[in-house]
């Protein structure tokens, strides 16, 4: 079995690569623009120019996991909209049975009722161009002929956190911050559902192997919301730190403006046989293990 990676050096990519290249029987190709890539694809560009690499690739499946987190609202436009449009468009041309697995996003939801775990059919309210872009991205995938699933992915952590999100950044403040010291953070008294980036890395493989079809979109999260505060508890704790961490620093305008986040994964559970299979404990520890130069924390 093909399978083409688009975003394969990214967070959620790497993982999904590794997995796959595990796999008996399946044959990995990378696609993007670096000289390295075994499929030489880049999704800004006409459609007509990916198909003919699409085409040349012929592969069984395409997982999607190219996109940006941050970044101008023309360059997250690129990325996240027109790039997943383009390349529904161009695999309608040359490689119309290949199965899609795009990564999206639970920003496409926006904020949601307290309390509750939203559902795929839930209203989708995204606050700001990231969220927005994604739903884009989404609706173009989801309005193609192709068989294609989009997978809305919560909050991912675990090794190579990037420095875009809140786990990721802590951590390497924590790093610099050595074992004493003061970090600065923002509030952290909103509710997220935090996923380790291997079980989303699992549901993506499961998405892109399994025979017949699967639903448009499915929920991939943990299925518990999580006060944000215990993200900076688990690394403090990893990472040995005794100083200080407060909440002292500007907020982001998202976090603001939903204060709760929580999936029902149970639409994945029944058309991937999928369920996360790692705590937010170890999914933190793992990520402080990673970074460069980290130590393990003495004993107290």
């Amino acid at each position: 079995m093909r399978i083409l990676v688009l975003g394969s050096t990214g967070f959620l990519g790497g993982h999904t690569a590794g997995q796959l290249r595990a796999l008996p029987g399946v044959r990995l190709l990378a696609g993007g623009r670096s000289p390295a890539a075994d499929v030489p694809l880049d999704l800004t560009a006409d459609p007509e120019i990916l198909a003919d690499a699409l085409r040349a690739a012929a592969p069984d499946a395409v997982v999607n996991c190219a996109g940006l987190v941050t970044g101008s609202p023309v360059r997250l436009t690129d990325a996240n909209a027109r790039g997943p449009a383009a390349l529904c468009e161009a695999l309608a041309v040359a490689a119309p049975g290949a199965r899609l697995v795009h990564l999206g996003s639970a920003a496409e939801y926006g904020p949601t009722a307290p309390g509750e775990a939203v559902a795929e059919d839930a209203a989708t309210r995204p606050q700001g161009p990231y969220g927005a872009t994604k739903l884009a991205g989404t609706a173009a995938v989801t309005a193609s002929a192709l068989d294609a699933v989009v997978l809305r992915v919560f909050n991912p952590v675990g090794p190579g956190a990037p420095a875009a999100g809140l786990p990721g950044r802590l951590a390497g403040e924590l790093r610099r911050a050595a074992v004493s010291g003061t970090v600065r953070v923002g509030d952290l008294s909103a509710y997220r559902d935090f996923v380790d980036v291997r079980d989303v890395a699992r549901a993506a493989v499961l998405a892109a192997t399994l025979p017949g079809p699967l639903p448009r979109v499915l929920n991939i999260g943990s299925g518990r919301a999580t006060v944000v505060r215990v993200i900076a508890d688990g690394l403090v704790r990893a990472a040995g730190f005794r100083g200080l961490v407060e909440e002292t620093s500007g907020g982001s305008a998202r976090s603001s403006a939903v204060s709760w986040q929580c999936a029902d994964i149970g639409a994945a559970r029944a058309a991937l046989g999928w369920q996360p299979g790692r705590g937010l404990d170890a999914s933190l520890a793992d990520l402080w293990q990673a970074l460069p130069g980290a130590a393990v924390p003495a004993a107290r």
